[in-house]
């Protein structure tokens, strides 16, 4: 084979006489002619060719090709290139050379070919080129080693350009800029690569992309390189994602962070759908700081005898992590002082009997104390708080201006009453205020139902008592049912009686009480006769 000096020296008619195919090869970092003497065994070859001088072989139709070209001197250009073995475009530094290879001496099928970070034609914004540049050796300047080799993936080393990162971040612009000591490659071990590059992918394009399974370690990458905007991303993303399954272990996280609106959102959950968080995995999870931190509020909505076994959940799956026994010792020696913080004597006396007592936990000095709590008039000093929890204040939705109790009251044949609604915020749904009968006291079977998208979130069938007054009378699900804001929701009851109820008028189609914004509209799964105007479910119950 001729040298690469000789071949980019012959002129035009010379390499019209030799109608050897062109074919460029892919090799990162290298630019020298030296190096094109022969592709490099992990490169890709491409045809690249003059449809005069070279037949397109039948299975390449219908493939991107570069346009002819009849090169003279050594042409570096930058191409991405999409090999059909490959899920993600990878951009290479490449460059054209002459080859008496022949199309059959290849074996790879024709990748597809897109113009590269260089070819301003094909990017006609900034953001397409800085989407071609992104994850780019081209022009790369800095190299990240992110992760380490327990990382999942495993360490990655993941090139950059400095002007870009040091515009979107104080943090880069300092180590770029300022006073440190230049580095071309940079030890990352504490960012995962996927959330590195999410922060990456945010400063090059202000395309923002968390999941639930990257999200925490995207906030804390962003916060590290000090990103505000994707802090507040990826914080808004974490709102907007919270349960009773993931709160607790939100609340860790956000605490760790210091991103004091995620802890008080996390409070909103844990304090309204309390029994819930505390019997969640995540629950397991968090430290005894956070554990203390939730035994302590007053504002717990559950009962203290779900209290305590949740703490004894935590106890137990404590004492495992601490390569111990889960006895009854313990365990109260694993939560230490956070034991004290049961409310014991606020326990139903048939609660603590069947569940403290039997449980060991307590020595009989405290049990007998707690005991003589319950029943002495002089009751002993205790270690425990002795004052039930408030839990939260319960709001109610009225939606009808007035009532009715004429000849004309409400009829109950089996058939469905129902409302839908929506609000500005997110609330928590306790139940619905019902109407009762409007002769005498009378007993009503009824069944609850709260759906979203006509998939049930709740359900309850029981029975209420009305005494023929016209107020609304509470029935409530057994937890509270988070409401997304500004999205339509089904409240639905069927009931079941012999005596006619009152009914509501004068409908309100909006509702602001508590500073929610309530709006309603009618559902086509009513069959009783209830809408926005009148009829049954005349409030809803919320936190």
């Amino acid at each position: 084979m001729e040298k690469s000096s000789d071949r980019y020296s012959s002129t035009a008619n010379d390499t019209a006489s030799q109608p050897e195919p062109f074919r460029y090869c892919v090799q990162e970092h290298e630019s020298n002619s030296s190096a094109l003497e022969q592709p490099p065994r992990h490169s890709t070859s491409v045809m690249v060719c003059d449809p005069d001088n070279v037949e397109i072989p039948e299975e390449w139709e219908n493939q991107q090709y570069l346009p002819p070209a009849r090169l003279h001197r050594p042409y570096a250009c930058n191409l991405r290139v999409r090999s059909s073995s490959e899920k993600e475009g990878v951009n290479h530094y490449s460059a054209f050379y002459r080859a008496g290879l022949s199309v059959s001496e290849t074996s790879l099928s024709p990748p597809q070919i897109c113009a590269g970070p260089l070819s301003s034609s094909s990017q006609a914004t900034l953001r397409e080129r800085n989407i071609a540049m992104l994850f780019s050796e081209v022009m790369a300047d800095v190299w990240f080693v992110v992760g380490t080799d327990s990382t999942a993936g495993g360490k990655q080393r993941i090139p950059a350009h400095t002007y870009v990162l040091a515009t979107g971040s104080t943090v880069f612009y300092a180590m770029f800029y300022g006073n440190f000591a230049k580095c071309k490659e940079i030890e990352v071990p504490d960012v995962e690569p996927d959330a590195f590059r999410n922060l990456l992918r945010y400063l090059y394009t202000d395309e923002i992309y968390v999941d639930n399974e990257t999200v925490i370690s995207t906030l804390y990458v962003s916060k590290k390189y000090f990103v505000t905007y994707l802090t507040r991303a990826c914080v808004e993303f974490l709102q907007n994602s919270l349960t009773a399954k993931n709160v607790c272990f939100l609340l860790s996280q956000s605490r760790l962070f210091e991103e004091e609106e995620l802890v008080e959102r996390c409070w909103d959950v844990i304090d309204a759908q309390a029994e819930m968080a505390l019997f969640s995995d995540s629950f397991l999870e968090i430290d005894k700081q956070a554990l203390q931190s939730i035994l302590c509020r007053d504002t717990l909505n559950a009962r203290e005898s779900k209290i305590f076994e949740a703490t004894m959940r935590w106890a137990e799956t404590e004492c495992h992590r601490q390569m111990k026994s889960p006895t009854p010792a313990n365990k109260r020696l694993v939560l230490g002082d956070v034991f004290n913080m049961i409310r014991f004597p606020a326990m139903q006396i048939e609660d603590f009997a069947n569940l403290v007592i039997l449980s060991g936990v307590l020595s009989s000095e405290e049990v007998v104390d707690i005991v003589l709590h319950f029943f002495s008039k002089q009751k002993p000093t205790l270690l425990f708080p002795t004052s039930q929890r408030l839990g939260l204040p319960l709001k109610r939705c009225h939606r009808f201006q007035s009532s009715a109790h004429r000849n004309n009251q409400w009829r109950y044949r089996g058939r469905c009453d129902s409302i839908q609604f929506c609000t500005d915020r997110r609330i928590f749904v306790a139940g619905f205020g019902l109407y009762g009968s409007s002769n005498n006291a009378a007993k009503y079977t009824v069944r609850l139902e709260l759906k979203r998208s006509g998939q049930i979130l709740a359900q309850l069938d029981t029975v209420f008592v009305s005494d023929g007054s016209s107020r609304v009378f509470p029935v409530f699900f057994e937890q509270p049912v988070q409401i997304d804001a500004d999205v339509y929701y089904t409240a639905g009851m069927v009931l079941e009686g012999n005596e006619l109820s009152y009914f509501g008028q004068e409908g309100m189609p909006e509702v602001q009480v508590h500073n929610v914004t309530f709006q309603f509209q009618c559902s086509t799964e009513s069959t009783n006769g209830t809408g926005v105007q009148g009829g049954q479910i005349p409030e809803i119950l919320f936190y």
